[in-house]
């Protein structure tokens, strides 16, 4: 078995825009956020999808200085939304270290919820985001017209825009998306060998609006995809877009940072 190559170290602090910590137990979740920081990454964003973890990601912003979080149900679960759960963003979102309302939007590939139900809940947590002056972080796979669709209904009143993150979709909503002032989050599918259509993306998408992400515990880069994905394997992500770009991993990476901040922290 081949040796695995080291994960490179870069001069500059890099910015994990989406990851979901809570998945991880007490000890690996230590462990993780450890070799993170070892490999420069200075701050990690943890995702808010379902009921049962709206509160457990607030947690983790409140235990660790480098997290943080936000709130918003997946589409997988839009079945269990409730105006309880609306509630329950609201009043977390508030807090200072939850930055965005996500992982909302439109899930048809595995349809775990109806879609004329995720279609209503994706609707509703856009309506949170604009009452609250909040970004968004959006999930569409397959479902590009309606999350279009539904975007241009409320793009007016959003006063921040977001990312639309582990980016696979077309060409059409990526134009639509940029043009609108969205940024597209490229995670570990970058890397993989059959994803020359996100590539095709990475290279049409101003550096301006490029994100960086793992999705953690999933979509692990190659050279380590098969196992379990951790923040830390990041800079795989950075390398495989500055190749993709043309560009010198110290030039990109001090811009994507910018756009992390300016998306999340201002």
């Amino acid at each position: 078995m081949s040796k695995k190559p080291p994960i490179p170290i870069f001069n500059h602090p890099i910015i994990e825009t989406h990851c979901h910590l809570d998945y991880l137990e007490a000890a690996a979740l230590q462990a993780a956020l450890e070799a993170a920081t070892a490999v420069k990454i200075e701050r990690i964003i943890t995702i808010g999808v379902s009921p049962d973890n709206l509160e457990k990601v607030l947690q983790l912003t409140q235990t660790y200085a480098q997290v943080w979080g936000t709130q918003g149900i997946h589409p997988h679960d839009a079945k269990d939304y409730s105006p309880a759960v609306e509630d329950q963003i609201r009043t977390h979102a508030v807090h200072p270290k939850i930055l965005a309302i996500g992982e909302i939007g439109l899930d048809y590939y595995y349809d775990h919820s109806d879609r004329r139900v995720q279609r209503q809940v994706f609707e509703s947590q856009l309506q949170i985001a604009i009452d609250l002056n909040l970004p968004i972080v959006v999930h569409t796979r397959e479902a590009d017209e309606d999350t279009q669709a539904i975007l241009q209904n409320f793009v007016g009143q959003l006063k921040q825009r977001g990312v639309i993150h582990s980016f696979t979709s077309g060409k059409a909503l990526a134009e639509y998306c940029l043009s609108e002032g969205f940024c597209l989050g490229f995670n570990g599918i970058s890397t993989f060998k059959p994803a020359d259509n996100v590539r095709e993306i990475i290279g049409m998408t101003p550096v301006e609006q490029i994100l960086f992400e793992t999705d953690a515990p999933y979509l692990t880069p190659v050279p380590y995809r098969g196992q379990q994905n951790e923040p830390k394997y990041l800079p795989f992500i950075v390398e495989q877009v500055a190749k993709v770009k043309s560009l010198e991993v110290e030039t990109l990476l001090p811009q994507v940072w910018e756009n992390s901040l300016r998306v999340f922290w201002r």
